[in-house]
């Protein structure tokens, strides 16, 4: 299994507009973080998770250039406002692509984009729309998707639920503020364990901080974590600088092999 981190920002991305700071004018290419995205490639295909604002030209740097399913984490605007980019991946195949969202969320995303689901709206002659069948998701119910299990992993948001999920040897979360107690147990000696951190220090209502974020990944006994959707009030360099042994942060573009024993 292989996992691609497409973007390693938070909403805003780094640099800041209009931000003179360490992070935002750093000539170090790990620095440039464009909003949360991620490829998960399996035998039979490849998981997106995620369709962030700047879709088309993270799976260009990637050079990605084939999409067969999507998980879609919960539907705050820096995870699916990139949704149209997956147009061109359903105007070449032959088949609606399939995509998970928590069953909360079903009816908000129709809604939000009723251009794709609603089949009463059909494009015009000679142009497209995005073909996406979406299917629910509940928290520790197993989901069959291209050819694996995946379990999805409940993690709170603020007021929102965050779905992140477990497959083979790999533990992924984006935007969690703690790893409750079935959290902890369902990733479990993970090989891979993928967790947002946003900063040192100062704590936040809805995210885990870079302390937060360490002592989670301490009690699920993760072999390696890897810290994302990453502000620009810390760079690569002072993260690697302080994370401990088994931790660090991930960079847009980097690429993980998973020990799927």
């Amino acid at each position: 299994m292989k996992l691609t981190f497409l973007g390693t920002g938070t909403s805003f991305g780094v640099p800041v507009v209009g931000c003179d700071c360490a992070a935002c004018t750093s000539l170090d290419p790990r620095d440039r973080r464009t909003r949360h995205g991620a490829v998960v490639e399996l035998e039979e295909g490849r998981l997106l998770v995620d369709a962030p604002t700047e879709l088309r030209l993270q799976l260009l740097a990637a050079d990605v250039r084939r999409v067969d399913a999507v998980w879609f984490t919960h539907i705050h605007a820096d995870h699916i406002h990139g949704i149209d980019d997956l147009r061109i991946f359903t105007v070449r195949g032959d088949a609606d692509l399939p995509a998970w969202v928590g069953a909360e969320y079903l009816d908000r995303m129709a809604d939000h984009f009723r251009y794709i689901f609603d089949e009463d709206i059909k494009p015009t002659k000679g142009s497209s729309k995005p073909q996406i069948r979406l299917h629910p998701l509940e928290p520790g119910r197993p989901v069959d998707i291209l050819g694996r299990s995946f379990l999805p992993v409940e993690v709170p948001h603020g007021p929102a639920r965050v779905y992140g999920f477990r497959v083979g040897g790999l533990g992924y979360v984006t935007d969690g503020k703690t790893l409750p107690p079935a959290a902890v147990e369902a990733f479990r000696g993970v090989d891979v364990l993928v967790l947002n951190a946003l900063w040192f220090g100062r704590p936040h209502p809805s995210h885990f901080n870079v302390e937060e974020a360490v002592e989670a990944a301490r009690e699920v006994g993760a072999r390696r974590t890897f810290l994302t959707h990453l502000t620009h009030r810390v760079t690569h360099a002072q993260l690697l600088a302080r994370l401990p042994e088994g931790v660090e942060p991930a960079y847009d573009g980097l690429t993980v092999h998973v020990n799927d024993d």
